[in-house]
């Protein structure tokens, strides 16, 4: 098949979430399938590296990613339209132009659109089968269930009704879609009927990729893998900071913290043995040195390839609810979980003191990634998927796209 992928992620290099996600999926589609990609990319990054995706895509297009900014003046303009603020705010004429270009001279069996983002231009393309992949709600539906106070929550209500009505006009153009766990299944069948045919395809690992890391863990050192740009890292670390690492501190005052990413400008509370190293060329070295990976979040949907990454490298983990969340790992056998400032420190604790707890987390940690999300496993019923969404589609008069 020839298939046009959509991202709002350069999946290269792979440094992210979403881009390794991306990059998995674009390389195992290249095995069967002519790609051509149309990614947005991050000008703060700097030009991307076109060239490293050659092996995989047959062709690549970028445009710069407009980050939202919830004070310029479509953003305040979206407060009287139908539409959520955040997709008025990012809407690319650019990137509108190049896809439209690119369908110009091309003929293609499939769409495939990575996440919400990408939807609004793949719908603007006629005659098509679209396959919405990673369609995530979770944040949305979390906020405007817990936000406070009472102003703060009627406004992510408001976004939570445009969200969903923005949905439902999404789905008269697109059959198919994957979300990462049941839980967003749920919530997206709930929150919008006419999502016909949702599948689940979870965030896995290419365990290959993993390989020749293995080193002695530091003694009490903890890590973090997340760019503040997404607020809800930012909000994990903030909490942990502020709340949890002073308590591990005052049982082992040499604990150190590092977390790795993009800060944003955004600052976390000063405090010894704390080290925010910026963007990493390669986290995996990072991860496989540390002797606990932390995932202390606190809203989000989907699910957490930090833990997953963690995981693979052997590198037990302490999350908590909400941060393990969709995946099928028990506590205190695949890794520990807590909610509490207190309970969270002194699970943190028991791993950096207790040899014994940390190697057996390691090692079914591990085997839960190499039995449940691993892309070797998974991604048949990706491509399975992607071949009956563009079969049936064609079949299917436009309007009932």
């Amino acid at each position: 098949m020839r298939i046009l992928f959509l991202s709002r992620w350069y999946p290269y290099p792979a440094n992210n979430g979403s881009k390794l996600r991306i990059f998995n999926l674009l390389r195992g589609l290249s095995l069967h399938h002519e790609i051509d990609l149309v990614s947005f990319y991050e000008p703060a990054e700097g030009q991307p590296d076109q060239q490293s995706l050659g092996e995989v895509c047959r062709s690549v297009q970028v445009v710069p990613w407009h980050e939202y900014d919830p004070n310029s003046l479509r953003a305040i303009r979206g407060f009287f339209s139908f539409l959520p603020r955040s997709i008025l705010d990012t809407y690319s004429p650019e990137m509108s132009q190049a896809l439209h270009g690119t369908m110009g001279g091309e003929k293609y069996d499939l769409i495939i659109a990575s996440q919400i983002d990408m939807a609004i231009y793949a719908v603007e393309l006629k005659d098509v089968p679209i396959l919405l992949e990673e369609a995530e709600l979770g944040i949305y539906a979390q906020k405007a269930r817990q936000s406070s106070p009472l102003k703060k929550r009627l406004r992510h209500n408001l976004t939570w009704w445009k969200y969903r009505r923005y949905l439902r006009f999404l789905f008269s153009k697109i059959s198919t879609a994957t979300v990462v766990s049941q839980q967003e299944k749920d919530l997206l069948q709930s929150a919008v009927p006419e999502a016909r045919k949702v599948v689940i395809i979870p965030n896995c690992m290419r365990l290959q990729d993993y390989e020749g890391f293995s080193v002695e863990a530091r003694p009490d050192s903890l890590i973090y893998t997340g760019s503040f740009r997404y607020d809800v890292n930012y909000e994990a670390m903030n909490w942990f900071v502020q709340e949890v690492f002073p308590l591990i501190q005052a049982q082992l005052p040499q604990a150190d913290l590092i977390i790795t990413g993009d800060p944003d400008g955004k600052r976390l509370p000063a405090g010894n043995y704390l080290t925010q190293t910026g963007v990493v060329s390669d986290v995996r070295p990072w991860l496989a040195a540390a002797r606990v990976a932390l995932a202390p979040l606190q809203t989000g949907g989907g699910t957490r390839l930090k833990i997953l990454e963690a995981m693979a490298l052997r590198t037990p983990v302490v999350s908590t609810s909400k941060g393990a969340e969709g995946l099928e790992a028990q506590q205190g056998v695949h890794l520990l979980i807590a909610d509490s400032p207190q309970d969270f420190a002194n699970a943190v604790l028991r791993l950096l003191q207790d040899d014994e707890l940390h190697q057996q987390l390691a090692a079914a940690g591990f085997d839960l990634v190499k039995q449940k999300y691993n892309w070797d496993a998974v991604l048949p019923d990706f491509l399975q998927l992607a071949e009956e969404t563009a079969r049936i589609g064609a079949r299917m008069p436009e309007t009932d796209r």
